[in-house]
């Protein structure tokens, strides 16, 4: 036994250098268990990965396989370093110290990172194109798409720079306020944001898309369904990150008891638009893309937030509503149930006017206007003799209900129009006055 260990260990010497048998082995071991890797990744994976992605250019392919290439070379070097024992120091600084081998591991770590950010993102990038009829109702698919691709680099990078401090050694500390602040927990409590963002984005557009288009759930409820998973995977994912940090969340939880009370206090309305927010995704009395009415303002509501909802005008005009108003005054939802309306226009015709010529005129101005639905149809409504008219109101069902204004117009123009070929006069007001005394 002693002579095949001494055989093992039989050494050729260099100069002042030296290597033995056991060390000729691992190297050529290496070498091979390389090479063997590089055939299988260049006669197999490569080609798949370039089936997956058909619209790659052949830059593209290139610049892949040239970071492939270089991580394979810096694998076995650092190896060979190891088993060499070759691994000068380059550089000290206190208890900072540069080795050879730690320099490559830097350098194949960027280059992994690299490599893994182009791949991920033209992956996610291709999958998500295959997604885009599917996303055709959202108002901007890309930048979805743009969200997700931000995610993953930024994640990638994350676990390269946390990896990095822990290769380098150079995770410093620093006490603040009672605990301890390193790099390296820092970098992984923004890891665990990051990471509850990738989470929200595949719940919401992959998961549970799914589940929205085979329930045909309306976009209002989706975007409520969106906020609270959003709320309560940030929120799990910020006392998780604290928790990283060292802080005690005994001592959290206390202070933040006391700031509350103080806060609700001094922002009670503050507090209750934050409540009347969750009431409002929780009930969705109101849901983005409904139509309301609140005040004089008529628009649609395109987001719904904590605090604040927005809506979009007739005008164009984005309006910032607290939450509060949406639950506590009275609003009118003209699409909370259904999406089609009634309206009407009022009209007087002269006294001796033929009321069936006046509803047939009627019928046939709103029958050929085509924002007027056929079904259920317009009708006409003898109101009531007035002192200088007939009064009647043209009745009319619409689901374009921001220009229902802009409808009423054209309508009136129409009737105007008609009641002129068909010689049906629109009296104006007459007044009879009396002189005392005659």
């Amino acid at each position: 036994m002693n002579e095949k260990v001494e055989w093992f260990q039989f050494a050729f010497h260099i100069g002042n250098w030296s290597i033995n048998i056991g060390q000729l082995l691992g190297i050529v071991v290496t070498l091979v268990a390389t090479f063997f890797l590089y055939r299988v990744v260049v006669k197999t994976v490569l080609p798949w990965y370039y089936s997956v992605d058909s619209e790659m250019s052949a830059k593209e392919k290139n610049r892949i396989r040239r970071k492939l290439l270089s991580i394979l070379l810096l694998i076995p070097l650092i190896i060979i370093l190891i088993i060499l024992q070759f691994d000068y120091i380059l550089f000290t600084q206190g208890d900072f110290v540069l080795r050879i081998s730690t320099l490559l591991e830097g350098i194949l770590i960027l280059q992994a990172a690299r490599l893994l950010d182009r791949t991920l993102s033209r992956m996610l990038s291709n999958r998500f194109a295959e997604r885009r009829n599917e996303l055709a109702d959202q108002d901007n698919p890309e930048h979805e798409e743009q969200k997700l691709g931000k995610t993953i680099q930024y994640i990638v990078y994350t676990l390269a720079a946390l990896y990095t401090i822990r290769i380098f050694k150079v995770d410093y500390q620093q006490e603040v306020a009672g605990f301890n602040l390193s790099f390296s927990n820092i970098i992984f409590g923004v890891l665990i944001l990051l990471v509850a963002r990738f989470l929200v984005w595949i719940t919401t557009q992959v998961f549970l898309r799914r589940y929205y288009q085979r329930e045909k759930v309306n976009v209002g409820s989706q975007f409520a369904i969106n906020q609270l998973i959003k709320y309560v995977v940030f929120v799990i994912a910020t006392l998780l990150a604290l928790d990283n940090l060292g802080i005690e969340m005994t001592v959290l939880w206390g202070g933040a008891a006391a700031l509350l009370v103080g806060l609700g206090l001094g922002l009670q309305q503050t507090f209750m638009d934050l409540v009347s927010g969750l009431i409002l995704l929780f009930e969705r009395s109101i849901e983005v893309g409904d139509i309301i009415k609140v005040d004089d303002l008529v628009g649609s509501i395109t987001q719904i937030g904590l605090r604040t909802s927005t809506l979009l005008t007739r005008d164009n005009i984005d309006v910032i509503i607290p939450n509060s108003k949406l639950t506590v005054e009275n609003v009118v939802n003209w699409s909370h149930v259904t999406t089609q309306v009634r309206f009407s226009v009022s009209i007087g015709v002269a006294y001796g006017s033929d009321t069936k010529l006046v509803k047939k005129t009627l019928l046939s101005v709103a029958t050929e206007n085509i924002h007027i639905l056929k079904a259920p149809g317009p009708f006409v409504r003898f109101v009531d003799f007035g002192d200088s008219s007939l009064d009647m109101e043209l009745h009319f069902w619409t689901k374009n209900l921001l220009i229902s204004e802009d409808i009423k117009s054209d309508l009136r123009f129409a009737i105007n129009d008609a009641f002129n070929e068909n010689n049906i006069e629109i009296p104006f007001p007459q007044r009879v006055v009396w002189q005392a005394g005659k």
